[in-house]
């Protein structure tokens, strides 16, 4: 028994090492957004493969609903029309610095003098609670955020990017109060 430790020892080590290490990127992730680090959100987060999943997402709830006066779902030319206009909209609004502006709006106070009136309160950060996170295969982890008031839960997929050794969210899933709220702006 005592010859299969040594040997045993890494082999331990490297799977909890593995194991907690998408925990570790959520923790960041917290913590960057705390913050206000946009530098740690660019490497944790992979923007481009969020934003095209946040746009296919608005055309799916585009072309899902059937129009209010018709009853009937978009014909194609509406649905590129709107993935058109979604994915203008996505690319403006899906940033690092946009995530930090919505979890952390700034306070106006009227007692400050005129070009001074807002005010950022310290690291308050989004008000998410982690409602359960697991791994879906090797190289993919699923994580659920709980907004407070009991609102639709925000999903994540972390992907190990293996070129580095490291977690990146990959994909975004938000809800559809927030998908179409986005939608009108």
């Amino acid at each position: 028994m005592r010859a299969r430790w040594p040997l045993l020892a890494p082999i331990l080590i490297v799977g909890v090492a593995y194991a907690a290490a998408p925990y570790v990127t959520l923790y960041r992730l917290g913590t960057a957004i705390r913050s206000a680090d946009t530098h740690t959100l660019e490497t944790l987060v992979d923007w481009p493969a969020v934003r095209e999943g946040i746009k296919e997402d608005v055309c799916d709830l585009g072309t899902d609903e059937p129009a209010p006066h018709t009853g009937a779902a978009l014909p194609p030319f509406g649905a590129s029309f709107i993935r058109g206009i979604a994915a203008n909209t996505i690319d403006q609004q899906v940033t690092p610095q946009a995530l930090l502006a919505v979890t952390d709006p700034p306070v106006v106070n009227p007692h400050r003098p005129a070009g001074h009136d807002t005010e950022r309160p310290p690291n308050r950060g989004a008000d998410l609670h982690l409602k359960w996170a697991f791994f879906d295969s090797l190289t993919t982890f699923l994580v659920s955020l709980q907004p407070p008031g009991g609102a639709e839960p925000i999903k994540l997929e972390l992907t190990l990017d293996m070129r580095h050794g490291e977690w990146r969210v990959q994909r975004v899933w938000l809800p559809a109060a927030l998908l179409t709220a986005g939608a009108r702006t």
